[in-house]
């Protein structure tokens, strides 16, 4: 297939982010833009055979030159289970807009094309919604045991640490305009990424995910591994809570196993491999994490793709836990919910093997009136299951205010 790049002069990022998380791909960071409009040209199923990379340059790309991932970028959200199918898709049209105002359009051969796209694509400036239903699954009181029986698994020495989550599915009177959603995120989170992907049977995942599983631009690739949490009440100062998380045995030990097992991974690849010799904090609207950046570049033989990275990299003990075969069985058994996109990657790759990776967290499943949303909390020997099961409410409430009037 032939797809055609060309720069433009920018465009207003409040409509491209609300067309792309209505109607399209929408992936948004600190330093980029990039929306996916149309369907799917190019469809790619993923196993652990698949070079996407080579399918991706198997297509002809003319027209203005570009960054490589302004060209052929295929977008996806993947299931947090390893062996379920996952699939990237590159979009008909596909928009990157950089934040020194660059941008490009990269069209597939036979597309409508971007104006014609952007002038069908309706969206409204929809307030919060009062909640119709609620039911989460497992309940507050049952979430609490889970820990506790994990904990009590934990103090034997099988694993290190799992992590368990909890979802709610509630319903609102008027269907969920994500346009609005995606937009209200951008606002409240400024620091995070700003994710909205269509899955099948009609349904979307939007979030605002603070967590960079990895990402390779050339030989550098980068990782930023999140473990560690703490509440921020409104209307005060963060300092407090934030030099509570710097000092927090509990919080650190979780932390170190996160950066550590994230560092082992990339050794496996590079011979220049570092971390931050001690945590930072991200602080977001309604809880603080610790941060840590763990680096690399010179690979040992073949530069890895970003989607070798991924398999090797996806899950971390950020959302299942070590040992992770260990932490995925019992998670599995207490949990007794198929996660679905909850935690899985969620990001972009282009014909280079450059790309960008988040852990999908922090997130709503849409569907018409309808929504799901997860929160999970890493477990380890310390951990205190009444406090556990707060944290994934507060969690809960950073994403399920820009669309509920009423908290959970």
């Amino acid at each position: 297939m032939k797809f055609h790049r060309l720069q433009i002069a920018p465009l207003a990022a409040e409509s491209l982010r609300a067309a792309g998380s209505s109607a399209g791909w929408l992936l948004e960071d600190l330093n980029a833009i990039r929306v996916g409009l149309g369907g799917s040209a190019v469809t790619i199923e993923l196993n652990p055979t698949v070079a996407v990379e080579e399918i991706l340059q198997s297509h002809q790309l003319d027209g203005d030159e570009g960054p490589s991932d302004s060209g052929l970028v295929a977008f996806g959200s993947l299931p947090f289970d390893r062996s379920a199918q996952g699939w990237l898709a590159v979009p008909e049209v596909v928009v990157t807009q950089y934040r020194d105002g660059k941008t490009f359009v990269t069209t597939a051969e036979g597309s409508r094309g971007l104006v014609a796209l952007l002038d069908d694509i309706t969206w409204e400036d929809q307030d919060q919604q009062n909640l119709r239903s609620v039911v989460f699954q497992p309940t507050a009181e049952e979430y609490a045991h889970n820990v506790t029986s994990a904990v009590d698994i934990l103090r034997t020495g099988a694993l290190e640490k799992v992590v368990l989550a909890r979802s709610v599915k509630g319903t609102v009177p008027t269907p969920i305009d994500t346009g609005s959603l995606a937009n209200r995120l951008r606002k409240r989170e400024p620091a995070c990424t700003i994710y909205s992907i269509p899955l099948q049977q009609q349904r979307r995942y939007v979030g605002a995910s603070p967590e960079l599983l990895v990402q390779r631009f050339g030989a550098q690739v980068a990782c930023n591994p999140l473990a560690g949490t703490t509440a921020l009440p409104a209307n005060i100062t963060s300092d407090d809570y934030s030099n509570w998380l710097l000092g927090s045995g509990k919080n650190l030990h979780e932390h170190k196993l996160l950066v550590d097992e994230v560092e082992q991974v990339l050794q496996e690849y590079f011979n220049d491999v570092k971390k931050d010799q001690q945590p930072s904090i991200l602080r977001l609207r309604t809880v603080a994490h610790l941060s840590s950046w763990v680096k690399a570049e010179t690979p040992r033989s073949t530069n890895p793709s970003v989607m070798t990275l991924l398999r090797s990299l996806h899950p971390t003990a950020a959302v299942c836990g070590i040992p992770r075969s260990v932490a995925y069985e019992l998670l599995t058994k207490l949990e007794q919910h198929d996660r679905g996109h909850y935690a899985g990657p969620v990001g972009w790759v282009d014909s280079e093997g450059n790309g960008q990776w988040w852990v999908g967290i922090r997130g709503v499943m849409t569907h018409g009136s309808e929504f799901e949303a997860w929160a999970g909390a890493g477990i380890v020997s310390e951990s205190d299951p009444i406090a556990e099961r707060e944290e994934t409410k507060d969690k809960l409430a950073s994403v399920l205010t820009s669309i509920l009037i009423d908290r959970v």
